[in-house]
């Protein structure tokens, strides 16, 4: 049906016009169309004209409406590149693209050396949108736009000649950078040609302040045998990253020879690979270009018979970038180790990981790694607790790569799928029966025969053991701490863009490897700290009960009104007061021991009862149970208003949205959150709630997707921007566009976001 959007467009200009003929002629504010819309041409060099139209207010143009053409025998036109437009449903063309406002284009092209000017008609068409409501029939513009002298184009162009004669794409591109960063295919142009019969010269172009890294460049070729690239004298820089390293601004031109198959002419596939970075911003992910070579007929001298042309710049990147904000950010950086040898990724991701080890990530598998080897036994040996502790750490590893791995090929979040509440009400159970265990109530209720059974199982079969400490390991990694991180985002959308399930899985396994390093070296040294029988390890066990049951209501707090949660840790905190004396008296000449448990069973006694009082006057916060308690009126209005975020759910939603913020000229914040994501409560908790970032953020759109269900609508609303897992926040400019560069992954602080705020444009 595509074919009729002509005419029907065409018949409802015509239709509209002469019904509102009247209209028209008594109304002086509707302008002629080349009034409405206004189209000028400069040449930016001898390759490219940069069109500026001018849209005036309630008029808008058709995107798909808009075609170039060129009068000029000796020119050749290339892609019109034009800007995404806004989405409109037209009653007669359907779901269309749309410009309302003042853009820009770029049309690239190939003209004769020695033409002043190419001459450009430009076909568009357009509606005014209020009364009296009209579309205009297609329009034509005609330009004549003067080229630059070829002397003026830059010394060192030494495919200048070849490229004249080359046709429709023999001209090099040049490009003008921007705020923000390009595109890689607009970064970094890449373009060949077979400069002799038997060399290729291969050319990279990027627009002012990128720079291409040569260690990170290399060529192949299915057709042909390349030998090594000669490069020129690049540009020593000091890289954070690779130290000091060698690499090219602006352009650079690099001799290739090759061996020919045979002297007709043929067709030859070059591949580059390719990284490069943003001076003082971004670095790209490592990326794969192929352009085609014309080889032309070589006679028996080697010489070329037929003028060479140039290759198609048919390229497709390999990867996305995913840019952060301000200086090079660990996404770019992790990125980049990717690229690198297998011991460099092994290297960044595991030194990654021990740094993730010191975060809530990973503080809950302490304690139940030490309940492990706490009921493992009095004599416990130092080997032992070693043994448990690697088999944990290797279990949960394990685990941890295969999730990621699955969700990177299958876009399915392993973690956030067993963030389920029946998943987490089991687990807490779990966590209830070993500390039942450690209080020592299984040899009460546990039938005799039972216990003989277990003790026989236990004593021929050490494996069993170690077997039940792999499966509490796994069911860690998949359940107590499902955080996103960078460096876990950065390997999964890997493996999801380059369907490298080998070299990512690598990475989260280096990445699972760094989070347990410091887990093994604390379950070894408890192993030997711990004390060996008496009432000391009775005492110690029972410690590790009570962390047993914080752990259950850790994990309930997921799912839990706060109101519970305060319920059961004032009940918590109360019990573990009474067995430490809190409210018996102290016996004469008491030990100094004594004294400091009931000092801290006093404390507990008045922590619990706090949390009691705070949850019955309605309170949610477990650190500050008595804020607000006792306060009214315009005492009670003091407190401090959390962050206001309207909740959304599926993509239709953040489209509409987004477009009424653009309609307002407003910024907009999306933030994905999830009741059972800790990083996302502690970004609230310790960052939404600052006055200072609610005073920054009062003149944006707040929205908040809530993806704690994990169904359908929240996967396909990630996968749209490739979000693993949450928290993550993006931010919107007032044209409705995502500003990528300053996408946060994870956590930040309150002064760190404030300067992330700062830097959104309007």
């Amino acid at each position: 049906m595509t074919f009729l959007r002509p005419a029907l467009l065409l018949l409802a200009a015509f239709a509209a016009i002469a019904a509102t003929a009247s209209a028209r002629a008594a109304d002086d504010d509707l302008l002629p169309v080349d009034q409405a819309f206004v189209v000028e041409a400069k040449a930016l060099d001898r390759d490219t004209v940069r069109l500026e139209w001018k849209i005036a207010p309630h008029y808008y143009l058709y995107r798909e409406r808009i075609k170039i053409t060129t009068p000029d025998t000796g020119a050749t036109l290339a892609t019109h590149e034009l800007p995404a437009g806004e989405k409109k449903h037209d009653e007669y063309l359907g779901d269309v693209e749309v410009y309302h406002h003042d853009f820009a284009s770029t049309q690239k092209f190939a003209a004769a050396a020695d033409a002043a000017q190419i001459n450009l008609a430009v076909r568009f068409q357009g509606c005014h949108e209020v009364d009296p409501k009209i579309c205009f029939p297609p329009h034509v513009t005609k330009l004549s736009v003067a080229l630059p002298a070829a002397a003026e184009k830059s010394a060192d162009n030494t495919l200048a000649p070849a490229l004249a004669n080359a046709g429709a794409r023999g001209g090099l591109i040049s490009l003008d950078g921007g705020n923000e960063p390009l595109p890689v295919e607009k970064a970094f142009v890449f373009e060949t040609i077979a400069s002799t019969p038997n060399e290729l010269l291969a050319r990279f172009t990027m627009p002012k302040g990128y720079y291409l890294y040569r260690d990170k460049t290399r060529f192949e070729s299915s057709d042909a045998t390349l030998e090594a690239p000669r490069w020129p004298q690049g540009v020593q820089h000091k890289d954070a990253n690779f130290g000091a390293t060698t690499v090219y601004f602006d352009q650079v031109n690099v001799p290739i020879g090759f061996k020919r198959n045979d002297a007709n002419a043929q067709r030859l596939h070059v591949t580059a690979h390719f990284q490069g970075c943003l001076e003082n911003s971004v670095c790209y992910p490592p990326t794969t270009r192929t352009v085609e070579v014309s080889l032309p007929a070589a006679d028996a001298t080697g010489a070329i018979a037929t003028p060479a042309a140039t290759a198609g710049s048919a390229s497709t990147p390999a990867t996305n970038a995913t840019p952060s904000s301000g200086s090079e950010s660990e996404d770019s950086r992790l990125a980049r180790a990717l690229s690198g040898s297998l011991w460099l990724t092994f290297g960044v991701f595991f030194l990654s990981g021990i740094l993730l080890a010191f975060t809530p990530c990973v503080f809950p598998m302490i304690p139940i790694l030490s309940g492990i080897i706490a009921g493992a036994g009095e004599n416990i040996s130092t080997r032992r607790a070693f043994t448990l502790s690697l088999v944990y750490v290797l279990a949960s590893a394990v685990v941890f790569t295969l999730a990621g791995v699955v969700a990177g090929l299958a876009g399915k979040n392993l973690q956030a799928a067993f963030q389920t509440a029946w998943v987490l009400w089991c687990f807490a159970g779990l966590f209830v029966l070993l500390a039942l265990s450690m209080f020592g109530f299984y040899e009460l209720q546990l039938p005799s025969s039972w216990q003989a059974k277990l003790a026989n199982v236990s004593n021929q079969h050490s494996g069993g053991s170690l077997a039940g400490v792999a499966v509490m390991g796994a069911l860690s990694a998949l359940i107590v701490g499902p955080c996103v991180t960078p460096p876990l985002a950065v390997a999964v959308l890997y493996i999801a863009e380059k369907h490298d399930a080998l070299l990512g899985g690598f990475a989260l396994f280096a990445l699972a490897l760094g989070m347990g390093a410091p887990l093994v070296a604390f379950g070894t040294g408890a192993g030997k700290l711990l004390p060996r029988a008496g009432a000391w390890m009775d005492a110690v066990k029972a410690v590790f009960g009570v962390t047993f049951l914080g752990l259950a209501i850790w994990m309930l707090s997921r799912i839990l009104d706060p109101i519970w949660i305060m319920l059961a840790i004032g009940a918590l905190a109360i019990g573990s007061a009474i067995y430490l004396g809190a409210l018996e008296r102290l016996p004469e000449n008491t030990s100094g021991w004594n004294k400091l448990w009931k000092a801290l069973g006093v404390v507990l006694l008045i922590g619990g009862a706090a949390e009691l009082i705070g949850a019955a006057a309605g309170g949610g916060d477990v650190l500050q149970p008595l804020h607000g308690v006792g306060r009214s009126g315009a005492a009670a209005g003091a407190k401090a208003e959390t962050l206001q975020f309207k909740r959304i759910k599926s993509s239709a939603d953040v489209e509409r949205e987004l477009a009424a913020a653009k309609s307002a000229g407003k910024r907009a914040v999306l933030d994905f959150y999830a009741d059972w994501c800790v990083a996302c409560k502690e970004m609230e908790k310790y960052t939404f709630s600052k006055p200072e970032v609610q005073r920054a953020l009062t003149d944006f759109v707040l929205l908040q997707a809530d993806v704690t269900a994990n169904d359908e609508v929240d996967q396909a609303l990630m996968r749209r921007y490739g979000i693993v897992a949450p928290p993550d926040t993006l931010f919107f400019g007032s044209d409705g566009a995502e500003q990528r560069a300053l996408r946060l992954t994870g956590e930040e602080d309150a002064d760190k976001f404030l300067r992330r705020i700062a830097t959104v444009t309007r």
